[in-house]
């Protein structure tokens, strides 16, 4: 059963290392594609925010030019909240990544390790019974 079972966490663990490096590049382009899309759709919002300011201020370039500058720095720090936002979660898929590909080999290293503990607890434990056979034998033929 244990041979089973470590031979399944081998494969296991080789097919995770063999395709982590597949996941781990869909993972950057999806996560690129992401931010690229809200970018887009952030961009889109601001021109969107500046038509509709454009249509409803007086084309007078003194108050046009005071009224949009707040518009445009609302819209820049909405963009670097974004953009730090997309850092973490960029930081927190890598976390994920790394926790699910050390997990297995973590458990099956434990199982290995397990396993040796217990063929070395059993040879110490058969050299101790030959001992007491040993002193035993020499009791009795005294």
């Amino acid at each position: 059963m244990k041979v089973k079972l470590l031979n399944v966490l081998t494969v296991c663990v080789v097919l995770l290392a063999v395709l982590s490096p597949a996941f781990l590049v869909f993972s950057m382009v999806w996560g690129k594609h992401l931010e690229l899309v809200k970018v887009q759709n952030s961009t889109c919002e601001v021109n969107n925010n500046m038509r509709a300011d454009s249509f409803l201020v007086p084309q007078s370039g003194g108050v046009y030019s005071s009224q949009s500058q707040p518009s445009i720095n609302l819209s820049k720090q909405n963009l670097q909240s974004h953009n730090l936002t997309v850092v973490e979660q960029y930081q927190l898929a890598t976390i994920m990544q790394w926790f699910f590909l050390l997990t297995p080999i973590c458990v099956g290293l434990g199982i290995i390790a397990y396993d040796r503990y217990l063929v070395y607890r059993n040879a110490v434990f058969q050299e101790q019974v030959e001992m007491l056979e040993r002193l035993w034998q020499q009791s009795i033929e005294q």
